[in-house]
């Protein structure tokens, strides 16, 4: 099968969340089955520049570009370099006055006034590079609001054009929370006809919205776990499309992103003091933890419960209720390290709290990719409140380090953590803790629970151990995408079989 997939973002050139994780990832995992996957990403230059030697070399090409975007001809540049340890190639769209800036959306924290232009222009790029490269794709892949357009140009402009003959589309939401939203004018930057711009396609409230953009067009629509699915078709966590989204129900699917394993694996992390599988967890997180404790100037006590966090510090990660809370856990014997950087105000209580109680907490503002291996190794339980979260990286890179998870039982967390109550423990399903009520006391509750279990060494024990045995690598999740792409390619045909019977029976052929 060939495949396209379109992202915003990839690791190593350019990252913000797990898009990039998961826009690299599942690629991988294809091209290793056998299938020809290409990715096309925006080239951040000042983003690849900086990250120097981790990045692998990128050539050009040759191959320029114009497309409309409004009124103007924008052009633009291919360039091409290959995934580390795979066969996948990628394809970088350079437009230095789109892309040549300090960040990918933001910039001190307000988003750049000309996102819908720069990435209705990469939207463009992407179905224009797929036809000068000749990939003849028999999916194409768009993931969130930055590439919402490529259904719908695909759909309007390409399909059935030559290379696109037998192409479906799909779409994935990663996070409904970032919809790509702007005014009404912004429609004219899409040379799309104006009769697209209705409740059922591509307008929103009055507002231009990408994300129901590609919803409404994607042959097949896809999110990043299957909780989240049907969570985000409710008021609650629909933010505005659950109409949208409920009227799709039967070609939406919810596939669980996966791990990985060559990264996050700690019996071959380059970055632990001690390397450890399920069978040496023991002596392995003891080394890690006590490395752990000594870097970041904690007390080392291997009998104090170390909660560990890796995150976004806002309203969505749930810091309201560690801040809510945060007394009566300071009261606990435990420590916390906090790594992370968001809301001034999250940071500024996280970094009080270890000001405040050195002996308990560290509070590490920023980003440190060794060092977040590091604590998931070392800490001996992961923080992780969310009030929503689609899918969640972190809980199942814990679950693999035997770093049992804490989380708030919603999205990807419901299907990846299972609660250790006795029943669940008892039939060896249990690997964390979770809970549904969205309030601090049941966090703290939540805690104190896992505190408890840790004093009891033979049952923290079997926790670790089911997390560990689980496979969270990405073989599930790819051919769970592979059969979402057959039905997809089973739909266009059935649609053009459809077309051509309604053309012969017009004609009286």
């Amino acid at each position: 099968m060939r495949i396209v997939l379109a992202s915003s973002e990839a690791v190593p050139f350019s990252k913000t969340g797990g898009l990039a994780d998961v826009a690299t990832a599942l690629p991988k995992a294809l091209a290793q089955v056998g299938h020809d996957v290409s990715l096309i990403t925006p080239y951040y230059r000042q983003m690849v520049e900086n990250k120097g030697t981790n990045v692998p070399a990128i050539e050009s090409t040759g191959l320029t570009f114009r497309v409309s975007v409004g009124s103007k001809q924008v052009e633009g540049h291919i360039l091409k370099s290959t995934l580390p340890g795979s066969r996948t190639s990628i394809y970088l769209i350079e437009q230095p006055n789109y892309f040549n800036r300090q960040g990918l959306y933001v910039e001190q924290e307000q988003d750049y006034r000309d996102n819908s232009e720069r990435f209705i222009f990469f939207s463009r790029a992407v179905m224009e590079a797929t036809r000068l490269l000749d990939l003849k794709p028999d999916i194409i892949h768009a993931n969130d609001w930055q590439t919402g357009l490529v259904p719908a140009l695909f759909k309007i402009e390409f399909q059935g054009s030559p290379g696109f003959e037998q192409t479906a589309s799909i779409f994935t939401i990663h996070n409904m929370a970032f919809q790509g939203q702007f005014w009404h004018w912004d429609m004219l930057l899409t040379g799309l006809d104006w009769k697209y711009f209705n409740w059922r396609q591509m307008e929103c409230y009055g507002h231009l919205n990408l994300l129901k953009t590609g919803i409404s067009f994607a042959d097949l629509v896809t999110t990043v776990s299957p909780t989240y699915s049907r969570e985000i078709q409710t008021p609650e966590f629909g933010c505005g499309l659950n109409a949208a989204l409920s009227s799709r129900h039967d070609d939406l699917f919810g596939i669980l992103n996966g791990v990985d394993t060559e990264v996050w694996n700690p019996a071959t992390d380059p970055h632990l003091s001690k390397n450890y599988s399920a069978a040496t967890v023991n002596e392995g997180k003891a080394a890690c933890k006590a490395a752990l404790q000594r870097r970041l100037g904690l007390p080392e006590r291997p009998d104090v419960m170390l909660l560990g966090s890796i995150s976004r510090m806002t309203h969505q990660k749930g810091f309201q209720l560690v801040e809510q809370c945060s007394s009566m856990l300071l009261d606990q014997d435990v420590q916390f390290v906090f790594l992370g950087s968001g809301e001034p105000r999250f940071e500024e209580m996280l970094v009080k709290m270890a000001q405040g109680h050195p002996e308990k907490v560290a509070t590490i503002i920023g980003y440190d990719e060794p060092l977040s291996h590091q604590i998931e190794a070392g800490a001996d339980a992961f923080l992780m409140p969310s009030e929503f979260e689609p899918c969640g990286l972190n809980q199942m890179y814990s679950l693999i380090y035997g770093t049992v998870p804490i989380v708030r039982a919603v999205g990807g967390l419901a299907d990846s953590v299972i609660d250790a109550t006795d029943e669940n423990i008892a039939n060896r399903t249990a690997n964390g803790f979770a809970f549904r009520e969205f309030r601090s006391d049941v966090l703290f509750w939540n805690i104190c629970r896992a505190r408890a279990r840790f004093a009891d060494k033979p049952k923290w024990a079997g926790l670790q151990q089911t997390g560990m045995k689980q496979d969270w690598s990405w073989k599930h999740s790819a051919n769970e995408y592979l059969r979402v792409y057959e039905l997809a390619l089973e739909k266009r045909r059935q649609t053009r079989s459809s077309g051509e019977n309604s053309i012969k029976s017009t004609t009286g052929s």
